[in-house]
């Protein structure tokens, strides 16, 4: 495959990028009042000032991964996934998730999937210690096809602890975090590779299948509210989609991983299988790193301390952008 694998697979990352600035140049209008938005649109989450303390609200949710739970039959950890994606997004910003609502788009009601998505939704919130509030069942026949499920979660924390990556400068440490495997990102990529030269229930590791390698949930970082706590810490990053990328929106300096995580077999796999550029792996997929610490040198320390699969893996830099080794991720 070429570097345009993931377009080629269904996904285009700088289509999309566009997309959403024309979404969002038209989103003027302001509220007046009470509970009005803090800062611009495209940080991970949305604050709201209510005086002292600070609401935020993020959405997202599983995406194509929900393809893959069809195929293997097992809806049991995708609400894990979906409450992940939102609470992480959260804690980047030291925010503490509270409350979740589901969404569920479907062309047809099954009660064993409503019943399996319930098992990882309630898992999710124990693991975020969040209520789910609420939520909202779709029947869309001819609109959708198959089941979509997408949530919104709110934050709250008392401003002067906020985190927003302003802090941020060259000499900083990034501090990286293992992932679960692929999370809930990249899926429509890995799917097409996954298919064409493999399957879901072919054998990839000792007894584990392709199918339950790309179905293991989405870590959730909800340690990162004790470090935040316990250490100065300048930015914090949820790689998702997009890779590396994700940690320019938190700085306009650059962001340097010249020690970076060891990727999983499945990412190792994906490339040779799919013949993929890194610099495509390292935009597409979290490759083994699924939330970062961006710290001064004094933190770096507690910060391994306090973590499970901790590691340093780069420097903040000058030069904007962010770059593996000498290579930089476009």
């Amino acid at each position: 495959m070429s570097k345009s694998a993931y377009a080629a697979a269904g996904v285009d990352i700088d289509l999309e990028a566009t997309a959403v600035r024309a979404l969002i140049k038209n989103l003027t209008y302001r509220r007046k009042g009470k509970g009005n938005m803090m800062g611009a649109v495209g940080h991970f989450a949305g604050l709201l000032d209510f005086g002292e303390t600070a609401l935020a609200l993020t959405t997202d949710g599983v995406g194509t991964k929900m393809l893959v739970a069809d195929q293997m039959e097992d809806w049991t950890t995708v609400g894990i996934d979906c409450i992940a994606m939102n609470v992480n997004d959260l804690y980047v910003m030291n925010m503490e998730p509270v409350a979740f609502v589901d969404y569920i788009a479907t062309d047809k009601l099954s009660i064993e999937k409503m019943a399996q998505i319930g098992i990882g939704l309630n898992e999710g919130a124990k693991q975020a210690n969040i209520d789910i509030v609420g939520g909202e069942t779709a029947s869309l026949l001819g609109l959708v096809n198959g089941l979509d499920l997408a949530g919104t979660c709110l934050g709250m924390q008392k401003k002067d602890r906020i985190i927003t990556g302003e802090k941020i400068r060259p000499g900083d440490v990034i501090v990286g975090v293992a992932s679960t495997g692929v999370h809930s990102n990249g899926l429509s990529l890995a799917r097409t590779v996954v298919e064409k030269y493999a399957g879901y229930h072919q054998t990839f590791k000792g007894k584990k299948t392709f199918g339950q390698a790309l179905l293991t949930p989405t870590r959730i970082y909800h340690e990162s509210l004790k470090v935040a706590a316990g250490c100065t810490v300048h930015g914090m990053c949820h790689v998702t989609g997009g890779g590396l990328l994700n940690f320019t929106r938190l700085s306009s300096y650059g962001f340097l991983f010249d020690t970076p995580i060891t990727p999983p077999a499945i990412f190792s796999w994906i490339q040779k299988a799919g013949d993929i550029t890194p610099v495509e792996m390292y935009r597409t997929f979290n490759m083994g790193m699924g939330y970062a610490y961006v710290v001064p040198k004094a933190s770096v320390a507690a910060v391994l301390k306090m973590v499970k699969g901790a590691q340093v893996v780069g420097k903040v830099v000058k030069e904007p952008g962010a770059w593996l080794g000498k290579t930089e991720i476009t």
